[in-house]
C-alpha cells in the first residue's frame, strides 16, 4: 500500500477537496434539499397550525358541549344548517343546562373565513362575554362584529364596510379573538343569506356542572344528533388525528423524499462520471470499495445536513414574516417535525446516493486511469 494513504485523514481531505472544487454544484444540491425541508415543514406546519388554532378558538366560546347534526364534520365550514332553531330553546330548558346558543355557520366563498350567525345575548352569555376593543354589539341586521386579529390583518376599523358571504356589513365593534369565528353577524341575517329560515348548524351548550348529565338529557331530545364535549372536540383538532388530512400530509412527505432522491441521484451520477479517473487513482493508492462508498456517502450526508439547516432557518424566517404580515395565519412547527424533516431528507439523499456510490466503488482502476 502507498505511504500516502493514511485512512480516514485521506478520506477527509478528499471529501473537502471535492466540495471546494465544485462549489456551484454543491450549493445547488444544498438549495434543493433546503427546498424539500421547507416544503415539508411549511405544509405540515400550516395544516397543524390552522387545525390547532381553530380548536383553541372553539374552546374559547365557553361551552361544555357541542351539539351537531348526525354525520356532521368536525370542520365547521362543511356544516349545513339542518337543525331546527327551536332545538336551542328546548336544550336551554333542560335541568342540567345553564345556557345554550344556537349558531349558524357560514363560510365566505372568497376568503374561506368562517362567519358565525348568532343570537348575541345567548352566545355572549356562554362565557364572560365578548371583550370589546372598540365599538359596541351589533344592533341592526346589516351590522357585524370582527375580532381583533382579522381587524389588524385587514386594517378594519369600527364603521368600516366589509363584504361577508356576498353581503355588505358595517363593523359595529372589534372584539378580542378566541370566540370561534373571525366575524359575527345576527342569526336572522345569516339565515336569510343562505335561505335557512329557522334553521341552525349547531348549538353550543354550557352545563350547570355535570357535563355527562347534560349530554344524556340532550340525547333524549334527539338521539341521532352528535354531541361532543368541548375537551373531546379539542383533542380531535390535531392533524395526526384527522383521517381527512393524513393522505395529504403523506403525499407532501412523499413528494419531499422524491425531490431529495432525484436531486442527489442526478448530482452523484454526474459527479462520479466526472471523477472516474480520480476514483481510479484512489483505488490504485489503496482505497477499498468501502472507503469509496464511505467518502461519497459522507459528502452526501454533509450536503443533506447543510441543506436541512438552511431549510429549517428559511422556514422559521418565513414563519416570523407571515406572523407579522398576516397574524391570522397560524403555522405550528414542532420539534418532532423539524427532526422528521431532517430524517426524511437523509433518507431521500441516502437512497439517491447509494446506487451511484456502489457503482463508483466497482470501477476498475486500470480502466479508470485510462478514462478521459
Amino acid at each position: 500500500m502507498d505511504d500516502s494513504y493514511d485512512g480516514p485523514f485521506s478520506l477527509l481531505r478528499m471529501f473537502w477537496g471535492n466540495l471546494a472544487a465544485r462549489p456551484l454544484r454543491c450549493a445547488l444540491s444544498i438549495l434543493a434539499i433546503a427546498i424539500q425541508v421547507v416544503l415539508v415543514l411549511m405544509i405540515v406546519g400550516l395544516t397543524s397550525g390552522i387545525v390547532a388554532e381553530w380548536g383553541k378558538r372553539v374552546e374559547g366560546v365557553g361551552a361544555d358541549l357541542l351539539v351537531q347534526p348526525p354525520n356532521s364534520s368536525i370542520f365547521f365550514a362543511f356544516s349545513s344548517a339542518v337543525m331546527p332553531e327551536s332545538l336551542g330553546e328546548e336544550i336551554a330548558k333542560l335541568p342540567d343546562v345553564d345556557e345554550s346558543a344556537p349558531t349558524l355557520i357560514l363560510s365566505d366563498p372568497k376568503s374561506l373565513i368562517i362567519v358565525y350567525g348568532i343570537d348575541y345575548k345567548r352566545f355572549n352569555a356562554l362565557s364572560q362575554g365578548f371583550i370589546f376593543r372598540d365599538g359596541r354589539p351589533f344592533q341592526a341586521p346589516d351590522e357585524a362584529l370582527a375580532d381583533d386579529i382579522i381587524a389588524q390583518t385587514r386594517h378594519i376599523k369600527v364603521g368600516d364596510t366589509v363584504t361577508l358571504v356576498n353581503r355588505s356589513f358595517t363593523i359595529s365593534g372589534i372584539v378580542a379573538h378566541g370566540k370561534g369565528a373571525r366575524f359575527f353577524i345576527p342569526l336572522k341575517t345569516g339565515q336569510d343569506i343562505i335561505g335557512a329560515e329557522n334553521h341552525i348548524s349547531m348549538v353550543f351548550v354550557r352545563s350547570k356542572g355535570d357535563t355527562e348529565a347534560a349530554r344524556a338529557e340532550i340525547l333524549k331530545l334527539d338521539p341521532q344528533n352528535r354531541i361532543r364535549s368541548m375537551s373531546e372536540y379539542v383533542s380531535l383538532m390535531n392533524s395526526s388525528n384527522l383521517p381527512e388530512l393524513k393522505p395529504f400530509i403523506k403525499t407532501m412527505v412523499g413528494l419531499g423524499i422524491v425531490i431529495s432522491f432525484l436531486v442527489v441521484l442526478m448530482n452523484m451520477h454526474t459527479m462520479i462520471l466526472e471523477r472516474t479517473r480520480e476514483i481510479g487513482i484512489l483505488k490504485a493508492l489503496g482505497f477499498s470499495r468501502l472507503d469509496i462508498v464511505k467518502m461519497l456517502l459522507g459528502e452526501t450526508a454533509f450536503l443533506t445536513i447543510a441543506g436541512s439547516i438552511l431549510g429549517i432557518s428559511v422556514t422559521f424566517l418565513t414563519q416570523g414574516i407571515l406572523k407579522e404580515t398576516n397574524p391570522g395565519l397560524s403555522i405550528l412547527i414542532t420539534p418532532g417535525w423539524v427532526a422528521g424533516s431532517i430524517g426524511l431528507a437523509l433518507i431521500g439523499a441516502a437512497l439517491g446516493a447509494t446506487v451511484p456510490a456502489l457503482r463508483a466503488s466497482s470501477v476498475d482502476p486500470v480502466e479508470a486511469l485510462a478514462y478521459e
